[in-house]
């Protein structure tokens, strides 16, 4: 009854200006108390969501972090392809000038022994590979075939202690013998005679003398003539035409026209 008293007089009383300051006042009252109420619940809510931001914050960099390490071994990969590509487009340029039957070989390992420059081509007698015939790399001579399998043969480099051969200076025509000096970016030439005509910046080619390299690719550049006081000799030094530590493409002369030539009756 006194419930129903009450509802009856807030009913009639609800327009009064005192009910709806009331009113009023116990909205902001109300409002005030489920914000205090309610407070922990959203710090809590924020906390949470911070927490998860920070983690998936957290996984997309260490994602980002390993595509940015993928793609920088693609791209490095990819300049290492190129470079590559643009070495061997150059040794097959180079070919077009030379007459010989040639045969394109890969270097599919090295000597580990330092003090020997043997290489491992990936062609052998299966494809027309013989002892004794001259390697060329890009800007000239590299070596020569030395071991012979079916399927892979073994070439000896001209910087090897072990090798010589015959060499021309292309400027004045001096014959000589280029030696290696084991160092893969030297060769040198001894017993000259300190009046000899040979500088710096000769190029040495091959005189074709022997039989075994045919007469004209370039072998080396002279890098220095060193003669000793009072002594009659000189010693020169020279830089291998290619870089002998680069590329892993080369060419085999499988036959020479000028040996073909000489063989004619």
């Amino acid at each position: 009854m006194l419930s129903l008293l009450c509802l009856s007089i807030l009913f009639i009383f609800r327009d009064h200006p005192r009910v709806t300051a009331v009113q009023r006042e116990a909205v902001d009252v109300i409002a005030f108390t489920s914000n205090v109420v309610l407070a922990p619940f959203d710090a809590w809510d924020h906390l949470l969501d911070s927490v998860r931001s920070r983690n998936a914050l957290q996984d997309e960099v260490l994602r980002l972090q390993q595509e940015n390490r993928v793609l920088k071994g693609r791209a490095q990969r990819l300049a290492s392809l190129l470079s590559e590509n643009a070495r061997y487009k150059a040794l097959l340029n180079s070919a077009r000038d030379i007459e010989d039957e040639l045969i394109a070989a890969q270097i599919s390992s090295v000597s580990p022994d330092p003090a020997r420059h043997l290489v491992m081509l990936d062609k052998g007698s299966a494809d027309g590979v013989e002892e004794g015939q001259p390697v060329l790399g890009v800007e000239g001579l590299i070596g020569q075939i030395v071991l012979v399998g079916e399927y892979n043969s073994r070439a000896l480099l001209i910087t090897d202690s072990a090798h010589a051969l015959p060499v021309q200076v292309n400027r004045s025509g001096l014959r000589a013998i280029a030696e290696g000096s084991g160092d893969i970016d030297r060769l040198v030439i001894r017993h000259l005679a300190a009046t000899t005509d040979i500088r710096a910046g000769d190029l040495l080619v091959t005189s074709g003398l022997g039989g075994r390299f045919p007469h004209g690719y370039p072998v080396a550049r002279v890098t220095n003539v060193e003669i000793a006081a009072g002594d009659a000799f000189a010693v020169v030094s020279a830089a291998p035409a290619s870089a002998l530590d680069r590329g892993r493409h080369v060419l085999v002369v499988a036959q020479s026209s000028q040996f073909e030539a000489a063989a004619a009756p």
